[in-house]
């Protein structure tokens, strides 16, 4: 099993907090014999009447030595697991989840806001 991430506990908690129901932690796919394991599942209790929406959180703290480096490996895994959730789960939305201070520093720079937002 690997291990969470340092904001784990907090992300999970801020879910549930704003109305998701935890439903997997973490969420497991297997593909072609390779098992994928997201660090969240979640469903959102919208409305009895109404289809919850279902969302799949990659947690990232960014604590390594390099950011460029912990950039990487969080790119590499959102476009893994975006064509993981592609043929397991189509309507499942994939979010990641990183601190408030690696945002401001590091994701003001263009570059790698649109590496993130351009892997669809």
């Amino acid at each position: 099993m690997s291990a969470k991430d340092f904001f784990h506990n907090a992300v999970r908690l801020a879910l549930e907090k704003d109305g998701w129901l935890i439903t997997d932690d973490p969420l497991r796919f297997i593909v072609d014999t390779i098992e994928f394991r997201l660090d969240l599942g979640a469903e959102g209790l919208i409305a009895a009447e109404k289809e919850g929406q279902k969302i799949a959180v990659e947690i990232k703290s960014f604590l390594g030595q390099s950011q460029v480096t912990e950039f990487h490996i969080a790119l590499g895994q959102t476009l893994n697991y975006r064509s993981v959730l592609r043929k397991k789960e189509p309507d499942r939305i994939l979010y990641l989840a990183i601190g408030k201070e690696i945002y401001k520093e590091f994701f003001s720079f263009r570059l790698f806001k649109k590496s993130l937002l351009n892997t669809n």
